[in-house]
């Protein structure tokens, strides 16, 4: 039998040769890991959907960074969990200076040993209104409408209080039109110009959200946000929605969610040059780890190839709740 001259099972041969000509790379620090901020002190509550893990009181989380940083870890995305009691219809909460996350950032900057972490803060309402949506609700009898300007207005303040609050980068997840452009106005205004936007710029209205709502407590009360969040079916309206905000000042572009639209990360890497992240969300980690318990699949095997796809894929970087086990792997 005559084989070609080239035979590419050459280059696969041993570990030592894979990894010699391996084109796409994990790093420890190209992960993101999410944290979720709730009242109180030595509060460990593990989200029931997401084993490992937790709703973490400041002193709690920041045990959390700590390991995060001991890692080799990228950085801390944020989002707060305040009792329902301190939630409102403006989602007020969302720019206290005593918020969650205001108060977290400031106890984390104090904090010397975390100093390689860079602390991402998530901008949006969701989490602080009592109706569960990102923006402000108008309501006509049993009709309403998320209110786009209003709610803009409200989410640049947040964004201002974040950074003031020590935010190396703030994240708005909340797809109101403009957003960018207020944000960029408040920033500056406030004297943090160096703070840079990562805007979720493509999220789409996804059933892979649901866990994280638990975590969150952001279940809308009413509704859905199909009318602000992104259609899955419409990529070249995502790619729309990515130039506007580049053009408005985004300084990154995240991906939301990751694996079910991993064209969409790659169509994104081809069209622009920005840093370009995905969020490995609740409902793929939770579906993931599924399986895992139920033996159908190899636990780290399967994580470290889902990480790999949205790499591959062309994200520079990974929000992921398996971002601390990963790194472990990679150690």
């Amino acid at each position: 039998m005559n084989f070609p001259v080239t035979r590419l099972r050459r280059l696969r041969r041993t570990e030592a040769m894979r990894s010699l000509v391996r084109e796409t790379h994990l790093r420890p620090d190209s992960f993101i890991y999410p944290l979720f901020i709730c009242p109180g002190e030595g509060v460990r509550k593990e989200i029931s959907s997401m084993p490992g893990v937790f709703n973490l009181s400041i002193d709690e989380a920041m045990k959390e960074a700590e390991t995060c940083a001991a890692l080799g870890i990228g950085g801390l995305m944020l989002f707060g969990v305040p009792a329902e009691k301190d939630k409102d219809e403006q989602g007020t909460g969302a720019w206290a200076d005593d918020g969650l996350v205001q108060t977290a950032l400031r106890a984390f900057k104090k904090n010397r040993t975390l100093d390689p972490l860079l602390l991402m803060a998530d901008v949006c309402l969701c989490e602080y209104t009592s109706h569960g949506h990102c923006g402000l609700v108008a309501r006509d009898g049993e009709h309403y409408q998320i209110q786009n300007d209003s709610s803009v207005a409200l989410l640049a303040k947040a964004a201002a209080s974040l950074a003031a609050a020590g935010a190396d980068i703030v994240a708005p997840s909340d797809m109101m039109d403009g957003r960018i452009a207020a944000m960029r106005d408040a920033l500056d205004a406030g004297g943090h110009e160096q703070i840079p936007i990562m805007s979720y710029a493509s999220k789409f209205a996804s059933a892979f959200y649901g866990p994280f709502r638990e975590a969150a407590g952001s279940t809308p009360q009413f509704g859905d946000r199909r009318s602000y969040q992104m259609d899955g079916a419409n990529l070249r309206e995502a790619m729309r929605e990515i130039d506007q905000d580049i053009v408005e000042g985004a300084d990154m572009i995240l991906m939301k969610p990751a694996m079910p639209y991993l064209d969409v990360i790659y169509a994104a890497r081809e069209r622009c040059d920005v840093p370009l992240g995905a969020y490995q969300v609740s409902g793929e980690y939770s579906m993931l780890h599924a399986a895992f318990q139920r033996g159908w699949l190899e636990q780290d095997r399967a994580m470290m190839e889902s990480l790999l796809s949205i790499r591959r894929a062309g994200a520079d970087f990974i929000i992921t709740y398996f971002a601390k086990d990963a790194a472990r792997l990679l150690a």
